[in-house]
């Protein structure tokens, strides 16, 4: 059984590259049974996703699909311009 400690440090891993089917299968039963390890998975999961979500900038808005109408954009743009502004 893996410690918590070589699970977090999987976990981190996990999301750079594909770990070996023994090693995820060892990660997901304790994950299944660690509730600090899954809640920490999860944790940085949602991390991993609120920086990429960060990184989209005005230019990525004209990128969209064309489905978005012009008025949705420039919505999207001045939301994203404000936010910027907004201290962290």
């Amino acid at each position: 059984m893996l410690s918590c400690r070589e699970v977090t440090r999987l976990v981190s891993e996990s999301l750079d590259r594909e770990l070996p089917l023994r090693q995820r299968m060892s990660m997901k039963m304790h994950l299944m049974m660690c509730k600090l390890c899954s809640r920490y998975s999860k944790q940085l999961a949602g991390l991993r996703e609120a920086v990429r979500l960060h990184s989209v900038r005005e230019k990525d808005i004209d990128s969209y699909p064309a489905s978005l109408s012009s008025e949705a954009r420039e919505r999207i743009k001045q939301a994203l311009h404000h936010t910027s502004d907004e201290p962290h």
